[in-house]
């Protein structure tokens, strides 16, 4: 399946493109080391479950029009990290359309502490607000992952403290529509 019928986004040094099967190899030096997933599921990825994913994400572009992108270096061509904007879930296995939209970022860890995730989080904000018309944008992280927090931070979100997310407590930090316009109009 295809997904150049899904947006890409561009930044100054990433292009946003939905994953496909072509990004396998990148998303998985991503999803593969341990440091990169041990806020996150807390084990690597095999390079079948990557592929797993992918297939699954490229399901959602198909149902919803929104989900995850791979970060492409603009310098490089490689695959950097990946991003997603995706209904948050309590449960189950599947984004749940009843819940907010959520935002969210993983990159390599040799990319690490350059500004990559929050360049491309400005780009999935506008995404999720100018053209999903989302009221309100979260964010969930482990609350040790002091560099995701950070970024949340950098977008101008609020934190709400721990909630209940994807089966296990998490900080949680939100941005409404209204609070981003007036953040985009005083950087302009």
């Amino acid at each position: 399946m295809s997904t150049s019928a899904y947006p890409s986004l561009s930044t100054a040094r990433l292009l946003l493109e939905p994953c496909e099967l072509s990004h396998l190899d990148g998303l998985h030096a991503v999803d593969g080391d341990p440091q990169v997933m041990r806020f996150i599921t807390g084990s690597p990825e095999t390079r079948d479950q990557t592929k797993a994913v992918i297939e699954r994400v490229q399901a959602r572009w198909a149902r919803w029009g929104h989900s995850w992108w791979s970060f492409i270096a603009l310098d490089s061509n490689e695959v950097v990290g990946a991003g997603c904007v995706q209904h948050l879930r309590r449960g189950g296995t599947e984004p749940d359309p009843e819940c907010p939209f959520e935002i969210g970022w993983r990159l390599r860890r040799d990319c690490w502490g350059r500004g990559l995730a929050s360049e491309a989080a400005v780009a999935m904000a506008a995404f999720a607000f100018d053209r999903l018309a989302a009221p309100t944008l979260y964010a969930v992280c482990d609350p040790a992952n002091e560099a995701s927090m950070a970024v949340m931070k950098r977008l101008g979100m609020r934190y709400r403290g721990m909630e209940e997310w994807y089966q296990r407590p998490l900080a949680t930090c939100e941005l409404t529509a209204a609070e981003w316009r007036t953040l985009r109009e005083s950087n302009r």
